[in-house]
């Protein structure tokens, strides 16, 4: 099966043309080693970075930006951001503060991209 991609390694934006099967994976048009990994990796396993909002109950604020420590697999991100969309946090927040650990067992961490303060009474 061929598929084709553009690679965004590097700022170079190659036009990779990815053949797999029978346990053999080839990439055209990479013109750098990262080209070539993400060729591969895109055919085989598409990741992403997950960035979102979570809603705040008691901050200065009403939602928290929130991002994964690592890549998750792409056919996955629909069923994260669900998970995401009914999840509350209590402020006070701490920037990199876990608020969802290993999200639909992937493995990633969802942490806070910001601290949030509480309302002063």
């Amino acid at each position: 099966m061929t598929k084709d991609f553009v690679c965004i390694a590097c700022p170079e934006s190659c036009r990779l043309r990815v053949n797999g099967g029978g346990g053999c994976v080839s990439v055209e048009g990479n013109r750098c080693k990262r080209g070539y990994e993400h060729g591969v990796s895109e055919y085989a396993r598409p990741m992403r970075m997950l960035t979102s909002t979570v809603a705040v109950s008691g901050g200065i604020l009403r939602r928290l930006p929130v991002i994964a420590d690592g890549g998750i697999p792409k056919d996955k991100i629909w069923e994260c951001l669900n998970v995401l969309y009914k999840i509350r946090v209590k402020a006070p927040v701490t920037i990199g503060g876990v608020i969802v650990e290993n999200i639909l067992n992937t493995g990633v961490n969802i942490v806070a991209s910001r601290s949030m303060n509480a309302v002063k009474i």
